[in-house]
């Protein structure tokens, strides 16, 4: 079981992201909540500054938003629905 350490991100310069959850080996997922329907690459201006600053460390970058589709804005970057939060899937054991 993953878990991971919480933290805040934000430069000098007042570029933020809202949550950055670190597992045990250093990896980095950043965590944008935005209240839209329609998500921008302008949302995403934080979590480029992250992966930025990071590197390989990045591991992804997520906005969540009000909308009801998945949709990617560019290598580990993607825009997700709140909903999904409580969507569960399953699998089928063999």
């Amino acid at each position: 079981m993953t878990r991971p350490q919480l933290f805040h991100f934000r430069t000098q310069t007042q570029q933020e992201v809202d949550i950055v959850l670190e597992d045990a080996s250093g990896r980095l997922v950043g965590i944008e909540v935005k209240k839209t329907a329609s998500p921008a690459a302008a949302d995403f201006k934080g979590l480029k500054v992250l992966q930025a600053a990071t590197g390989e460390k990045f591991l992804r970058g997520i906005v969540l938003y009000t909308g009801t589709s998945s949709v990617t804005f560019g290598p580990g970057l993607h825009a997700v629905p709140v909903s999904a939060l409580w969507q569960m899937q399953t699998k089928t054991a063999p």
